[in-house]
């Protein structure tokens, strides 16, 4: 459990399990084409691996090809889509694993471990998870663009924070602290989102992005219910089926515990593939550990 003096925070029980529909994500034919031809990821995009574990061949987009019939949908270099699609991932068949390094107990909703460390704590659950990938993407990119919303609604920026403007809670109130100012490394990057995973949650995330309808759903976005019990997971990559204009995704998340991020399978069922069915025509969407309102869709600015 995460622990925080910051009552507004209640998002630190935004991960707790409620209970699912039992009604079972329509079947996706079986993938058979590769993403059309684009710039790769590089491994300078992905700032915690060590220097030379980065491997082309073990991505999303390798791993997981468009199904028959749907093509994925473009993104641009550069973009928060184009990187989520070349995320590195551990070794296929590798079990999801907790924060104090237990497995997980449910081994069946996961099609694909991302290769990202989880921490030692129990911290980045659900929302904790797409905060960390959205900044490990703009550390890539543009690091003092970074900043989140505690659920108290305090704004807290990356750069102000290594530049030493820090802050404490107490009680329901977050005052400004003075801390040593450093560099803006990775390692100070990741002391700055332990921070944010403690008072950041479904609900503060959930006001960082703005409603997007299901049927464009694009990667990057994030389905997500604010509160608590709440939950979040990222869209990955999106394929296309170009006659009808049908959409599937593919979904990553945390949970709680804290939990090693990984790609969903569309359902616990064997042989269900990892691309789900986002259908706007249906009124909820349903992932092996969560169900969602199709309104339920949003994006960061």
């Amino acid at each position: 459990m995460k622990r925080a003096s910051l009552a507004l925070a209640v998002g630190l029980l935004s991960c707790s399990p409620a209970p699912t529909d039992s009604t079972e994500t329509p079947a996706i034919p079986q993938p058979n084409a590769l993403a059309p031809a684009e710039t790769p990821g590089r491994a300078t995009d992905y700032k915690w691996l060590r220097a030379g574990r980065y491997n082309p061949h073990q991505t999303v987009a390798a791993r997981f090809t468009a199904p028959q019939g749907y093509q994925r949908v473009v993104v641009q270099p550069g973009s928060f889509g184009h990187w989520l699609r070349y995320l590195p991932l551990l070794p296929a068949g590798t079990p999801v694993q907790l924060h104090n390094g237990q497995p997980k107990d449910r081994q069946d909703v996961h099609a694909a471990v991302l290769d990202i460390d989880v921490g030692p704590r129990d911290l980045q659950q659900c929302a904790d998870a797409v905060i960390r990938l959205r900044a490990e993407y703009q550390f890539s990119q543009r690091p003092n663009d970074i900043h989140f919303h505690l659920t108290s609604g305090d704004d807290i920026r990356f750069q102000d924070w290594y530049s030493g403007a820090g802050f404490r809670v107490q009680g329901n109130t977050v005052q400004a602290a003075p801390r040593p100012a450093e560099a803006p490394t990775h390692a100070s990057l990741r002391r700055y989102l332990d921070q944010i995973f403690t008072y950041a949650g479904t609900l503060s995330l959930s006001k960082e992005l703005r409603p997007v309808p299901l049927g464009q759903v694009q990667p990057g976005d994030v389905l997500i219910r604010g509160g608590s019990p709440g939950h979040a997971v990222l869209v990955l990559d999106v394929a296309v089926q170009p006659v009808t204009g049908q959409r599937v995704a593919l979904l990553a998340q945390s949970y709680m515990p804290a939990q090693q991020i990984h790609i969903l399978k569309a359902s616990p069922r064997p042989g269900a593939g990892a691309w789900l069915l986002l259908d706007p025509t249906v009124e909820q969407v349903h992932t092996p550990e969560w169900t969602f309102a199709r309104e339920e869709l949003g994006r960061f600015e």
